[in-house]
């Protein structure tokens, strides 16, 4: 009998996000049957934790009680992993909450992807077409310049109607969330039991609109009831990011926090979250800009506090957001179905593209 593998689930209100994807899960493996095994939930009955408005005085001792927690779980996480960061890097990860890596992805691992991407921007110019707004695919434009001169002349809410982001199930976003270079350096960081988080996203940031700006943000204030120990956002350009077109800004070492205070803003029409301006005046350092090439991946704590400032120049900012943790935190059902990327424990159970494409978060097998 092989040991499980515990996707715990905290709060009492996520029960029924969980029993619906083990129902999904049985219902697609073979003959109806379930090993139940396969997931475990780790059910508590407290209160789901209410939103955190952070208070000034107390930032110096939840950040010293934050680095214990972090440092605990670290080492419990990473031992025995086989990652491919240095001992430098992984320090440096977890001293200032990011890291950089340059020229992580090749073109060849890059190609998938950007295939994806003009998949998808191939469907938005049939519907433009369709909808009487433009009459040219431009399906002979380069990557970087089509969607924007798609969009050129129209009104941003016609661009909002797509979303600020995307998260279709496309071939070629499996092969980037699974891809070997990126797995390796996600498992010097937590260990070799790698969950891929539902949470992905692909970011076209458009020119001159105004929900290309991502304002100061934590990611786990977006989920601010599930995991308390952090979860690795792996951020990766598919273009140059420049200052003019938008790349990321950070505040170092903001991970040692907790969530900090925010509000829903209301000024692009995405409803992005923002950080109160009373809790940037805390912060122990100022703002950090990465302009980065394509195929450079940064790596950051999803407590760490970052931003994206407006594309002001001619072409599309694409980058693409991933997110991964051990296999023994919430899975966050209620955001989609997040999948198995790795495990040197049980392999077998690992999600195929199949897997993936069905929203089944292990390999469907006979038990």
């Amino acid at each position: 009998m092989l040991d499980p593998i515990s996707y715990a689930v905290q709060p009492e209100a996520k029960t029924h996000h969980l029993r619906r994807m083990l129902q999904r899960h049985r219902d697609q493996l073979p003959g109806g049957r379930c090993d139940h095994e396969r997931f475990i939930p780790l059910v508590g009955r407290r209160k789901p934790r209410q939103r955190r408005q952070s208070s000034l005085v107390s930032w110096d001792m939840r950040a010293a009680i934050q680095r214990q927690d972090d440092a605990t779980g670290n080492a419990r996480m990473r031992a025995g992993n086989q990652g491919t960061l240095t001992a430098e890097q992984v320090e440096q990860y977890d001293t200032e909450g990011y890291l950089v890596l340059p020229d992580l992805l090749s073109e060849e691992d890059m190609a998938p992807v950007r295939s994806a991407l003009t998949e998808k921007v191939d469907r938005i110019a049939d519907e433009l077409i369709e909808a009487g707004l433009i009459d040219d695919p431009l399906t002979e434009a380069a990557f970087p310049y089509r969607l924007a001169n798609l969009f050129d002349g129209l009104e941003p809410d016609q661009f909002l109607e797509y979303g600020r982001s995307w998260r279709d199930r496309i071939p070629g976003y499996y092969t980037l969330m699974s891809n070997p270079r990126i797995l390796d350096v996600v498992e010097s960081l937590i260990g070799p039991e790698i969950f891929s988080n539902p949470v992905y996203n692909v970011r076209p940031k458009v020119p001159r609109i105004a929900a290309g700006a991502v304002p100061w943000h934590q990611d786990k204030s977006y989920w601010p009831d599930a995991n308390s120990n952090p979860v690795i956002t792996v951020w990766i350009s598919f273009v140059d990011a420049t200052l003019e077109n938008g790349c990321l800004h950070v505040y170092p070492r903001t991970q040692r926090h907790r969530v900090m205070g925010y509000h829903q803003e209301d000024y692009s029409g995405t409803g992005f979250l923002e950080l109160d301006v009373s809790e940037l005046g805390a912060v122990e350092r100022g703002p950090v800009a990465l302009p980065v090439r394509a195929g450079t991946a940064i790596l950051f704590n999803d407590r760490l506090v970052h931003s994206s400032t407006p594309n002001d120049s001619d072409h599309v900012r694409w980058s693409v957001d991933l997110r991964y943790q051990p296999t023994d935190q919430d899975p966050m059902p209620q955001h989609g179905a997040g999948f198995l990327a790795r495990s040197r424990s049980h392999p077998q159970r690992v999600a195929t593209l199949d897997d993936w494409m069905a929203e089944r978060p292990e390999h469907a097998t006979v038990a």
